[in-house]
Formats: structure tokens, sequence, C-alpha cells
């Protein structure tokens, strides 16, 4: 799913330029000059600019980089259920975005400005204030593997909001290998001896379709020039942990006191698991097309079963191995798209409609 900028042209610019590049085509002289170069267009403010795709090899290592956040967030269970005090999911969410996003702040030393205060609000509400609760509480609920396995609808979810919020039309490939890592996850939930808790994966499909439209949106709006991701991402952390902190400390309270392992467990998903990894996810969501990270969010669970497998002692079937198989294929299959789809209206090289239309006006 390929996306572009949906920034159009009005038809009184263009006939002011066609105008102009007519007009000072002939001198006092009566000698022809070369035609004005019509003037620049220009995104519409808060929507993202246009930019060339990149080459296959460097998309392969933006995607690599990028998949080092959902990997990093298969470890999120295991850390959870190891070394976070028990029955505080909303205490750990908290603890997880506010400290990060603070420290990013601190070091970037940038605010938002304009539109960004609500659009960074709305991002990290839907990246944070809501989607972290609903993890965690999955997470305490459901086996690592179980959890995290679920996140890989949202390759499906991308494609639909794509379709009203990006007016991008998903292929067939995408769509199949949508299906193709629901299959998977099938296989791998309703499967296993491992206890499967109905409130566990609503919470887990909950999370999973914010963060699809937080995907979305992100693309949509793009990020304000000269604001670096670090600063991006420490407005989303910050506007999300206020949310919770209010929120946690009121539902849950502080425990008596904190452990090594405690402290080591907040340490290692406020640094690691959120500044670092949300940082190359985003950077990941700015430069491919939106249904390419979706798909990159499937190394999650087989990082999370992995990890269950190796410290958890956890088993997999016949039947849970091969949805594995599938979820992998379903990674791969979504990243192999030598065609991906377009916006509505654009033509296969890429280009728009009203480029023809500017070229035309120019040309009479």
């Amino acid at each position: 799913m390929d996306i572009g900028s949906t920034g159009t042209g009005t038809g009184t610019g263009t006939r002011t330029s066609a105008t102009t590049a007519s007009t000072s085509s002939t001198s006092t002289t009566g000698t022809t000059q070369r035609p004005a170069s019509p003037p620049a267009h220009h995104s519409p403010p808060g929507r993202p600019t246009n930019t060339p795709r990149p080459s296959t090899k460097a998309a392969a290592g933006i995607a690599a980089l990028a998949a080092i956040g959902p990997a990093t967030w298969g470890t999120t269970y295991v850390t959870t259920t190891e070394l976070l005090p028990p029955d505080r999911p909303l205490l750990a969410a908290a603890l997880r975005a506010l400290p990060a996003g603070l420290i990013l702040l601190a070091l970037t030393r940038r605010l938002p400005s304009g539109d960004w205060w609500w659009k960074a609000a709305v991002l990290g509400i839907l990246n944070f204030g809501a989607f972290f609760p609903l993890l965690f509480f999955g997470a305490y609920r459901l086996p690592g593997g179980v959890a995290s396995t679920i996140s890989a609808v949202m390759p499906l979810l991308v494609a639909g909001f794509g379709i009203g919020v990006l007016k991008v039309r998903p292929t067939g490939r995408t769509l199949a290998a949508g299906l193709v890592g629901v299959a998977g996850v099938a296989l791998l939930v309703l499967r296993g001896t491992a206890a499967v808790d109905l409130a566990g994966i609503l919470a887990m499909l909950a999370a999973t379709t914010l963060m699809a439209l937080a995907v979305v949106l992100s693309k949509r709006w793009g990020r304000p020039a000269g604001v670096s991701l670090l600063a991006l991402t420490g407005w989303q952390l910050t506007a999300g942990g206020l949310v919770l902190a209010p929120i946690a400390l009121t539902a849950e309270g502080l425990p008596d006191h904190f452990t090594g392992a405690n402290l080591a467990g907040y340490a290692y998903l406020g640094i690691v698991g959120t500044a670092l990894a949300y940082a190359l996810w985003f950077r990941g969501i700015e430069r491919l097309p939106a249904s390419s990270v979706s798909f990159l969010g499937l190394t999650n669970p087989v990082v999370a079963t992995l990890a269950g497998l190796l410290l958890l002692g956890q088993t997999l079937t016949v039947w849970q191995l091969g949805g594995l198989v599938l979820v992998l294929a379903s990674v791969l299959l979504g990243q192999s798209r030598p065609n991906g789809s377009r916006p509505s209206g654009s033509r296969p090289d890429g280009s728009r409609r009203n480029e023809g239309r500017r070229g035309r006006a120019r040309r009479a």
C-alpha cells in the first residue's frame, strides 16, 4: 500500500501559473525566452510532503531498523510477568511512558506548535494513553506468545483504516498476506495447552485496533518541518503518560517498595522498549508504505513466542508451530510487493492526475 501526498493544486492557481508563463515567454525586444517555471507545489500544512520512494536496499535497511520496535515489544510480556510488580498494569503503563517522554523532551528542547498540540495529544493517547493499559492488561492475563500474536490482525486493520483516512486501496497481495497472518493467529490462539482468557484477548484486539489507527493517522499527518523524530516521540509519550499517571495513582497506587528487579524492568521498558523502539517505529512509518510497516509488527509474536519458550518454559503444539510459520510467511509476503496499492487518482508511475492538467495549462 503505497502512500502519497493527497495535496492538489487549485484550478485558479493553475491558470495563474499558465498566464505568467505565457506572458514571460516574450521580452520587449521580441526575442523568445524559456518559459518561466511554474511555482513549486507545496502540500497543505499538516500533510506529509512527497518524498522519493527509497531504493530496494534502502527500504530493506529502514524496514530492518523499524522491526526492532515490534521485536523489542515482544519481550514486554516476559518483562511484565517476571520483573514488574503484579496486578498493576496502569502503573506499569504510566512508568513506561511518562519518564521516557520527559527525558526526550529534555534532550530535544522542542515543544509542539499550532495544531500539533492536539495532534500530538491524539497520537499520544492512541499509541500510549489507551494502548498501554490494554497491552499490560492482556500481558497479565495471557501467555506472552498468545497475547502478542493477536497483533497479526493489524495489517488488515491498517488496510481498512487506510481506505477511509488515506484514500488508499489495498492490493490483493496485501489482503492475502493479512489473511495468512490471521490464519496464523487462529492456530496459535485456539490451540495449545495454555489457558486463553477472553477478557485478555479482547483487550489485545482493542489495543491492536488503536495502534493501527495511530499508524494511519501518523502517515496522514506526517512530521512538522524541522522537528526530529525523537522530539515527536517525546511529545506523544508525554501526552500519553500525563493521561495515564493520575489514573494509575488513583486506581492502583504505588507498591510498598520497588525491588531491584522492578526498577530494572521499568528502565528496560522505558528506555529500550519505548523511547528507542518507538522512535525507530515512527521512522519506518514516515519512510515506508503504511502496509509494509504494519506487517513488520508481526515480528512481535515471533519474539514473544521464542521468549516464552526459552525463558518461561512454555510449549508449542504442532498446530501452533504451523501458525508461527504462517505468521512469518505473512511478514515476507507483506514486504515483497513490487506493485503496491496507490492513492485514488494516481498513475502507475506515481504521478497525480492534476500534474497532467497543470502540464496542459502550461502548454496552452
